[in-house]
């Protein structure tokens, strides 16, 4: 009898550690989850959609920004429109959704009544809403812009081009959608303006893509179109132009002008006479500077309506000063 006691107590004993070790364990996951969901809820979210992910300027752009969330623990949505407005609106809807805090957005189209529209709902839903690269029409949307000083990007081009040419015919490749790109063409243009030795003979559509420009400058040299200089809006147009250019043998020089100051072109400019230069803009500096906005945003500091990054002209005689192998 005494020793069926003493099991039933040991019993009792183990029964007891056991429950309390299972109540220890449940609150110890309870107190994990409740840490887990406050970690959660103070997590920054951030939204990001570029005019197309088919550019390394955007996609390098995007890894400064990710590189700071990281480091910061924020979560960071990233969504590519393929350039279609429509699609770059429903990415918006679905940043407002998730209740992001912060939405990054370089627009597939600056006046895009669907894109501002959305923007708009994010605004309504207390979102900081930061534009990289080309600005949107309706600047009440938006908290800050950040961009290259694109109008200067063309003013760098036509004076190259004037020093090196008393002369020029010269093909313009655009993107018509996108302000940046076309404030580079204004400002070369604007340039050029009452110079009578130079002369735009045409202007061509091309998105701002390689895969677009080079069968428009193909028909464009099959027409006869006489040409000497191409001024391109960006560095993937101006590499378009030189295959259009390769491809139908063209025995004549061709100027060929391009703005970003990519890893391809600037090995162009150190490899041959392709090329005639760029126009340097920096993803990494703005986005760094993207980084550094979101950061004052959530410390409840100011920070300015617009942010300007220089840009520099890059061809043969300086291509040394820059690495070639990435972006400045």
């Amino acid at each position: 009898m005494v020793l069926d006691k003493r099991k039933k107590g040991i019993q009792n004993c183990r029964k007891g550690i056991l429950w309390s070790l299972f109540t220890v364990l449940l609150f110890s996951l309870a107190l994990i989850y409740f840490h887990g969901s406050m970690a959660e809820q103070d997590q920054l979210k951030i939204g990001a959609t570029y005019m197309t992910m088919n550019n390394d300027f955007y996609k390098t752009l995007n890894a400064e920004l990710e590189k700071k969330t990281n480091q910061q623990g924020s979560r960071l949505y990233v969504r590519d429109p393929e350039l279609d407005e429509g699609k770059q609106s429903q990415q918006i809807d679905f940043f407002v959704r998730e209740g992001v805090d912060v939405i990054v957005i370089n627009p597939v189209k600056s006046d895009s009544t669907a894109i501002i529209s959305s923007l708009h709902k994010a605004k309504q839903a207390g979102i900081k809403i930061i534009v990289v690269d080309a600005p949107v029409s309706d600047q009440a949307e938006v908290d800050t812009t950040i961009v290259s000083d694109n109008y200067q990007a063309g003013v760098l081009i036509a004076r190259d081009m004037m020093k090196r040419l008393k002369s020029a015919n010269i093909l313009l490749l655009e993107h018509r959608n996108a302000v940046s790109a076309m404030d580079r063409i204004q400002g070369f243009v604007s340039t050029i303006r009452g110079h009578s030795g130079y002369q735009i003979v045409a202007r061509k559509e091309t998105l701002g893509q390689t895969e677009e420009t080079m069968p428009q400058v193909k028909a464009a040299l099959e027409e006869g179109l006489d040409f000497n200089v191409v001024m391109a809006l960006n560095d993937r147009a101006a590499i378009g132009a030189l295959a259009a250019v390769k491809d139908q043998g063209v025995d004549r020089r061709i100027s060929i002008y391009g703005v970003d100051g990519s890893p391809d072109i600037k090995n162009f400019l150190t490899t041959g006479n392709d090329i005639e230069g760029t126009v340097a803009q920096s993803p990494i500096q703005m986005g760094q500077k993207v980084a550094e906005v979101i950061e004052l945003m959530q410390a409840g500091r100011p920070y300015e309506r617009q942010y300007l990054i220089p840009v520099h002209l890059v061809n043969r005689d300086n291509i040394s000063q820059y690495t070639i192998t990435g972006w400045q």
